[in-house]
């Protein structure tokens, strides 16, 4: 099956002998599964005190001795640039790579991967002939409160958990250190969320940006919106009379 071009995507592959010890002491989910056999993960890159600054998939091909990393192409130079920042003595080259990126949703060619956040977004290829843009991405997103880089996941401003990183398996607690790991851990495991991404049911629209009140006190900030609903990020303890704007929101079971 032939899936759709992601015109918005830019792959890095990351080479030498250290590639895998490299990247597990610096991103948010395990590398072993990726050192064991060929795969696909899903990871985030944080700044020491836990915040988001980057997501991206990393992939180990079949008979590769490389990885490649999956990256919005909006942040793959900064990304780029702070991963060889840490290269130090490593054994590691990374570089930008001219791979072509595909996605689908249905059935999947055989050198596709599952997209390793949720089943309903299909799987992604890498180096295969695709079709022009078509399927509602969104749609899905919305539907399933998945966020997407530069929208609802902004650098230096989201921790792991309150974006879902944990539900959508971008996180793993059993790993050990890595940039941003105690801060994370410290909110899995001593405070209780009180605030977060959630689907809400939107009457009207408002730009990506816009502040939600609950009443007459900040609540939270709206994002993206398909089909009647939208992925907000809100205070739990304020998700009553709430607006964005004109739009009226409501907070979905």
């Amino acid at each position: 099956m032939t899936g759709e071009i992601a015109p918005d995507r830019q792959i890095l592959t990351i080479s030498g002998k250290d590639r895998f010890s490299f990247l597990q002491g610096l991103i948010s989910n395990d590398m072993l599964p990726l050192e064991k056999a060929p795969g696909i993960l899903w990871a985030a890159l944080l700044t020491a005190q836990g915040k988001y600054l980057a997501d991206f998939f990393v992939i180990r091909p079949v008979a590769a001795d490389h990885l490649l990393i999956d990256i919005k192409t909006t942040i793959a130079a900064d990304t780029l640039r702070r991963l060889s920042m840490y290269r130090l003595r490593a054994d590691v080259q990374i570089a930008p790579a001219d791979t072509l990126v595909t996605r689908g949703l249905g059935a999947a060619p055989g050198a596709a991967w599952p997209d390793p956040r949720h089943e309903a977004l299909g799987w992604r290829a890498y180096g295969l002939p695709g079709d022009p843009p078509s399927v509602d991405w969104d749609a899905i997103r919305v539907a399933h409160c998945i966020p997407e880089t530069g929208i609802e996941l902004i650098p230096n401003d989201n921790y792991l958990l309150e974006s879902g990183f944990e539900r959508l398996r971008g996180v793993d607690f059993r790993k050990g250190c890595y940039v941003g790991q105690e801060v994370t851990a410290r909110m899995k495991h001593k405070t209780e969320l009180k605030k977060g991404l959630i689907t809400v049911a939107i009457d009207g629209a408002a730009p990506v940006g816009t502040p939600i009140l609950s009443g007459e006190k900040d609540a939270g900030t709206l994002f993206t919106q398909s089909g009647g609903r939208a992925i907000a990020y809100l205070r739990f303890d304020r998700m009553a009379d709430m607006r964005a704007g004109t739009a009226r929101l409501t907070a979905l079971p």
